[in-house]
């Protein structure tokens, strides 16, 4: 290689490494190194156990909610476990989900956690809220009114339906 090439080629190489990426976030890096360690969990527990302990992984993750976002977290666990007993606490990329037959059905994210500023409560493609050729599979959340309550059971019902 003549020195002109090589003198281009650590040139170029130099200014990639300078480039800031336009990856993933900081909160996205960790939403995913999340879900990697909820998948090597899983995969030690046995079925009985993942349900049990997968309750306590959503407590323990609503727990270290802000205040705001703790006070929904529960009351829409609620909402999620009286609406449809059938599915299964767990978490899912560090947020609390609900799934069936191991597939998650809903799911809620906290303002806090990709620092938006309002948590969002969403339904994943095994939801059947199928109508025509549009509907919502999510919903910003920046309070829980009774009115907000009844809506989100509904449709989690009818997700599982």
């Amino acid at each position: 290689m003549s020195a002109k090439k090589a003198t281009q080629k650590s040139a170029k190489s130099t200014t990639a490494i300078n480039k800031k990426s336009k990856g993933f976030t900081d909160e996205e890096r960790a939403a995913m190194k999340e879900r990697a360690q909820e998948l090597k969990a899983a995969g030690r527990r046995g079925p009985r156990a993942a349900k049990a302990d997968g309750e306590s992984d959503v407590f323990a993750k609503i727990a270290e909610m802000p205040e705001t976002d703790r006070a929904m977290a529960e009351r829409l666990h609620a909402i999620v476990k009286a609406s449809a007993p059938a599915l299964s606490p767990r978490t899912w990329y560090g947020m609390p989900a609900y799934a069936k037959d191991g597939k998650v059905v809903c799911f809620f994210q906290s303002a806090q956690k990709f620092k938006t500023r309002y948590a969002t409560f969403g339904f994943s493609d095994r939801a059947n809220l199928d109508e025509g050729a549009l509907w919502p599979v999510a919903f910003a959340l920046k309070e829980l009114t009774a009115a907000d309550e009844a809506r989100i059971g509904a449709l989690v019902k009818k997700a599982v339906s």
